[in-house]
Order: C-alpha cells, then structure tokens, then sequence
C-alpha cells in the first residue's frame, strides 16, 4: 500500500485495497472482515505529513481524479481540481481518497466496500439486513486506520463535497489534533430535522417494490424499478429550478408525442432523469447498500450517531474554508454563512465564500473548478 501511495500520480489511476480482521461500530455490533477501496494522486512526503484526503459524497466512491485505462470516458469527479499544478496540486500533495462502508455502488465492480451485499463470513450468504447499521463516524473510523497503516498521522486537509463535507467536520471534531485545514463545499452539519424525512423521501420507492423482500433479494430478482426511482428522487434533489430550466424548459420527451394527448407522453426533463436513474440502478446500485448509507445521513443529522460534532461546533479548530454554490438547495448558503459564525464566534478561523451558480447541490461537483482559485489560496496560506 505504501508503494501505491508513492507514485506520481500521471492521470491513471489504481484502486488499492484496505482490510481489517474486525470492526466494532459505533453502535457495538462487530463486522468481521471489512475491506474498503482507496486511490492516491501524488508522491507522499518522507514526513507523510503532505496528505489531504478527500471522502466522498453520498452517491460517489473513491474515485475522485483521473482515469483507470486512458480510453475511460469520463475522469473522478474532481479531475478540474486535483493534479498538478491545480489546486489539490499533486506536485506537493499527496490526495488520498477512500471507499466508504455500504457504499451504493458496490455493484460496479470497481468499488471496494464493506455493507448489506457483501458475505457474512458466518453464513457464506449476503448479510442483507442483517448488516449492522454503521455511521458517518464508522465511515471516518475505518478511513484513520487505513491512514494509521500509511504511518500518516497528520492531514494537511480534509476536503469534501456534501456528504464528503460532513465527514470532513467529523475528521476535524473526532481527530483536532490531526487535521490543519478542512474545505467544506456544500455540506453542512448544522441540518434541521426536515433533512431526516427528506433522505427518507429518496429512498420510499426501494421499500415499496416488492422484489426488494424486507432486503433478502439476493439471489433473486432484484428492486431494479424502486432503486431507479430512488436515484430519480436523488438526481431531482440536486437540482435547481434555474438549471433545470436553461437544460430542459418544457421541452416533450418526443417531439410528435404531446404529454396532453395521453399520459404515457412525457416531458424530456422527466425522461432524462428517470433514464439517467435506471442506468445505474441496472449497473452499479445495491439497494440495500443505498438504504444503509441513507440512514448514516440520517443518524448524522440527528447527532444519535457517536459523531464528535457537537451543535455549537466548539470541538473544531482546524482552519475552515466554506464553499457554498448560491443555489444549492438541500445545504442552503444562508445555514452554512450561519455555521461560518458559529465557528468563528468560538474562535476558529473561518472563512464563508459563496459561488454563483443555478446548478444547484451539484455544482458542487459538478462546477468545483469555480471554487478553484479559493481552494488554491486557502491552502497557501499560513495555519
């Protein structure tokens, strides 16, 4: 593993994997044999003290730059930001970027994850809802211990996109002493109880097609059409009016079909997504995996989670950098501008800074290279 993170990172990418003979969650229960995935882009240092990592959103995994072979059609979902010479620059960091447990894409035979569909050691079957239920500080748990085998005691930074973002302030209450700058971009955890039946809204259609069987489909046909449905809810979610009008309009799914002239003619917007979520509820979504990573938000949200974030945001000192994309409505900049207070009324240095843009909780990941000159400058700076 360390020789994998001591490679130059030259745009092809190489999924490494991490494995622990047991876990003790959270909530007490012990999983044996957990094995998560990780990437590195950069050349550690001999201090091993030049590393930022970067957890993933919910519906991501660890590939965050590059390619795996050169003909992959699209890089990570951070290409525009990480590399050399850009702002997460791989000439002075080494970015590291893992796996997390129920990771929902643990069917793209990519993705390296511990969860629901994985075999239980003691019953050679898929654990399904036997699988205990983990958190965002399980999450970050597993991920110190990949680090602690890295003989890496000491982050640069922790920088993250949503759900990556929230990891990124469970890194900096849970380890303060390990985490000199965190960049939080589109994530907070200052959330109010609406975001709990919300991520339950996502998820609905999972547990009302009866092929997912209270979890045990394993082996047989499988909620394809309540796990499209769910991506459908997710891909709406992180939207914004604005983009999804300068895309869509009201354009008909077909031309010669008009959506009055009988229900089963739809709206292109409509198609798009509901296409967009079949796609991968065919290829890479376990639905009880998305399950289980919906309810680590949830408990996240509740602060039932053994998280170290506490409400007033008193356990974090690393130096934060807030990016918030104006209309972004799940983590809305008027509660993170909110949380940039917070922390600076403790006495942390904090900076907000909000991007125009109509792209919604996406453009998070989709327009990152807007935050780049800030992300660069952050960095640079003093501690």
């Amino acid at each position: 593993m360390t020789a994998a993170c001591m490679q130059a990172y030259d745009g092809l990418v190489q999924k490494n994997s991490f494995a622990l003979p047991s876990y003790t969650t959270v909530g007490g229960k012990t999983i044996r044999d957990v094995r998560v995935g990780w990437e590195s882009y950069g050349r550690l240092n001999q201090e091993k003290d030049n590393v930022i990592l970067v957890p993933h959103y919910f519906s991501a995994n660890s590939h965050a730059a590059g390619r795996y072979r050169q003909d992959d059609p699209v890089p990570g979902y951070w290409d525009s930001i990480i590399g050399p010479g850009k702002p997460l620059d791989t000439d002075r960091y080494c970015i590291i970027s893992i796996d997390s447990l129920v990771n929902l894409n643990s069917r793209d035979g990519i993705t390296i994850t511990t969860g629901p569909s994985s075999i239980d050691p003691d019953t050679g079957k898929p654990y399904g809802l036997r699988f205990p239920v983990v958190t965002i500080s399980d999450f970050v748990r597993i991920q110190k211990a990949l680090l602690d085998s890295l003989g890496i005691k000491r982050l640069a930074a922790v920088a993250g996109v949503s759900m990556g973002a929230l990891q990124s302030y469970e890194w900096a209450a849970a380890y303060p002493d390990r985490v000199k700058k965190v960049i939080a971009v589109n994530g907070t955890p200052s959330q109010r109880p609406f975001a709990i039946c919300n991520l339950e809204s996502w998820i609905t259609p999972i547990k009302a097609d009866a092929n997912w069987n209270n979890g045990d489909y394993y082996g047989g046909p499988e909620p394809v059409k309540g796990v499209a449905l769910a991506l459908f809810n997710v891909i709406v979610a992180a939207q914004h009016p604005e983009g999804i009008a300068n895309n869509f309009q009201y354009q008909w799914a077909n031309p010669d079909q008009d959506p009055l002239a009988a229900l089963e003619n739809d709206f292109l917007v409509n198609q798009a997504f509901r296409a967009g979520g079949l796609a991968r509820a065919t290829t890479t979504t376990d639905a009880n995996e998305m399950l289980y990573m919906t309810r680590a938000n949830q408990l996240f949200v509740a602060g039932t989670s053994g998280s170290s974030v506490d409400p007033a945001l008193k356990k974090i000192k690393a130096k934060t950098l807030v990016i918030q994309y104006r209309s972004d409505l799940l983590f809305p900049a008027g509660v993170a501008r909110d949380q940039v207070n917070a922390l600076q009324k403790n006495g942390t240095c904090a900076e907000f800074v909000e991007i125009d843009s109509g792209g919604g909780h996406l453009a998070g990941v989709t327009e990152i290279a807007k935050a780049g000159d800030t992300i660069r400058r952050f960095l640079m700076s003093p501690q």
